[in-house]
């Protein structure tokens, strides 16, 4: 099995996703929804993460976590774990629940946080399991939104700070912004599947990236994450548009 790209710093931030095993559903009820939050609760504490917004499904969970001490796989390992074990003990199973490894892009705070975290909360939305992102307990919209208090381990207070300073107009802005996401894409800008972000972004993380992608298990698309995008390749000067077009038109010529 290919070996994804972990690329980790103090303050990267990220939007994870684990999956069952075999498509398997990973909750198969309410308490073990509950019994996965008590779980994310311990890891946001124990590795020191910040979790903007996160969403449950029946086979998959989303989270948006930031990392002050770099160290996302470490706490990765240990929520996939400890709830796997949790969730075999309870329902008397052995084996796997999740999926291999967790899929994880890294994110530019500034210009996408705020785009995903309105993606997680209108999964169930997307999903056609209800009609409006309040009525899924188990994502994080409520809580932002006012509707309910934060659990422990959520923080709320970067994105209502993005509408206002004023928490109540914060909290209107934000139920706006998610009720006019639905159909929106996120995923411009996705490199490699494993960066969203801006040019200068991956410019920026391009050292980081070349630093781990010295293996062949590394998946080719993540290797070649930060080479240019052909939109970019393609940007000739207006000065040499003409030169170009000559030779076109002379290869086209010889076709013919």
């Amino acid at each position: 099995m290919a070996r994804p790209l972990r690329v980790e710093y103090e303050g990267a931030v990220y939007h994870v996703t684990a999956r069952g095993n075999a498509r398997q559903d990973i909750f198969l009820d309410d308490e073990d929804r509950a019994r996965f939050l008590v779980v994310l609760a311990d890891v946001v504490d124990r590795f020191g993460w910040i979790c903007h917004a996160y969403c449950l499904m029946s086979n998959h969970y989303h989270l948006l976590i930031e990392t002050p001490e770099g160290n996302l796989s470490k706490g990765m390992r240990h929520l996939n774990s400890v709830y796997t074990q949790a969730f075999n003990r309870q329902h008397d199973r052995v084996g796997h629940v999740l999926q291999g490894r967790f899929k994880s892009i890294l994110v530019e705070k500034e210009s996408h946080l705020l785009e995903l975290a309105r993606y997680l909360v209108l999964n169930p939305v997307r999903a056609k399991i209800v009609q409006h992102p309040r009525q899924w307990k188990w994502s994080s919209y409520r809580a932002t939104a006012g509707h309910a208090a934060p659990p422990v381990f959520l923080t709320t207070e970067w994105i209502l700070a993005e509408f206002d300073v004023d928490m109540d107009t914060a909290r209107r802005a934000y139920r706006q912004f998610v009720k006019d996401g639905r159909g929106v894409s996120v995923w411009d800008g996705l490199r490699g599947g494993i960066l969203l972000g801006s040019e200068q972004f991956v410019k920026k993380l391009r050292p980081l990236l070349h630093a781990g992608t010295a293996t062949k298990e590394i998946p080719r698309r993540e290797r070649l994450a930060t080479r240019p995008t052909l939109e970019r390749l393609f940007a000739v000067p207006r000065c040499f548009m003409w030169v170009r077009r000559s030779r076109v038109c002379r290869r086209v010529g010889r076709l013919w």
